[in-house]
């Protein structure tokens, strides 16, 4: 009797635990059912559009008003052509920016709505003519790195130059101590 009691407990846990894996994996994923209802849809071009995959949330001021669609890549203009479904509760103006965010500092990646001005909204088949790329972690860091090489070239480019020239003469040779 003790041994099935303790069989039955030990079953009962692996069970909670493959059902909050299949929920994880799940909500990693963007499975999950979202609240949206009828939806419009809209496209975007970027240039670059980094990890972003569909099914990733667009939002609006921090408000999930949407999903992307499918993702394609325009073969004349060499850009990704983003489909947007937005819920039709939510009505953006045509100078809508779309911008790709990344949630954290490496999380997932996210289309931003900011909007603008314009009387006309966007209709279902519109396209958003403004738009940002994503920021690729990558290409920062080889920037900034680059950026830090040619800064310590310069500076002893500078002391070679200074050391070889005019002031080189004028200067004494207790000056160089100190250096």
């Amino acid at each position: 009797m003790e041994r099935t009691t303790i069989d039955l407990w030990v079953g009962i846990f692996v069970a909670l635990g493959l059902a909050a894996l299949l929920g994880l994996a799940m909500k990693v994923g963007n499975l999950t059912t979202s609240n949206l209802g009828d939806t419009y849809m809209v496209t975007a071009n970027f240039e670059n559009i980094g990890g972003l995959k569909p099914r990733a949330p667009v939002k609006s001021a921090g408000v999930v008003v949407g999903r992307v669609g499918d993702i394609g890549f325009d073969a004349k203009t060499y850009e990704a052509v983003v489909s947007l479904n937005i819920d039709k509760r939510y009505n953006f103006p045509k100078d809508t920016f779309a911008n790709i965010y990344t949630a954290g500092l490496l999380g997932e990646q996210y289309i931003g709505l900011e909007a603008g001005g314009d009387e006309t909204n966007l209709k279902n088949g519109d396209k958003i003519s403004q738009t940002q790329d994503a920021v690729v972690l990558e290409k920062l860091i080889s920037q900034f790195l680059y950026s830090k090489a040619t800064e310590g070239d310069d500076k002893s480019s500078k002391t070679a130059s200074t050391e070889s020239g005019a002031d080189a003469l004028d200067a004494s040779p207790l000056d160089k101590i100190g250096k």
